[in-house]
């Protein structure tokens, strides 16, 4: 593979929201990603930067994957969906179709709960988890930052 695809790729990745691209020509096979490999230590800390100014958080969010009791914000009890990039956040395939999920809905694992445009790609977001959507945290085409909660599943 070129190197300048190469370069174009690393910086496609570093100005995108995308944390993760695998790139196939051919045999190559080039895998570029935003963070280390989970269980992997950097040799050396980064340097931290001031976070900028923003509105003091009442309660900490819980980390992906943890269950959240009824918390002060209202939120029911349950499994947060996240969304795993930043986008446009949308309930429906099109405008003028059903949405994917409502309310009350029961859903599996592997379900697709909405969709995410990045970049002009659409991302389909599935349930990690199965149960019933108990609340749809985010309002048909907003943006939605990484790691912000979008579903929550009991």
């Amino acid at each position: 593979m070129d190197i300048r695809k190469l370069k174009k790729l690393i910086e496609l990745v570093e100005t995108s929201g995308v944390a993760e691209l695998e790139i196939t020509e051919g045999e190559d096979t080039v895998r570029i990603g935003r963070y280390p490999p989970a269980g992997s230590v950097p040799a050396a800390a980064p340097a931290v930067a001031a976070p900028p100014p923003a509105a003091p958080a009442a309660t900490p969010e819980p980390a992906a994957g943890e269950t959240d009791s009824k918390a002060d914000d209202g939120r029911p009890e349950g499994h947060v969906m996240r969304a795993p990039m930043v986008g446009t956040f949308y309930r429906a395939p099109s405008p003028d179709a059903e949405p994917f999920v409502d309310v009350g809905d029961t859903v599996r694992a592997g379900e697709t709960l909405c969709i995410i445009e990045a970049m002009k790609m659409l991302n389909q977001i599935e349930a990690e988890h199965s149960g019933t959507i108990s609340a749809i945290l985010v309002d048909n085409e907003q943006p939605v930052e990484y790691d912000q909660p979008l579903f929550v599943i009991s």
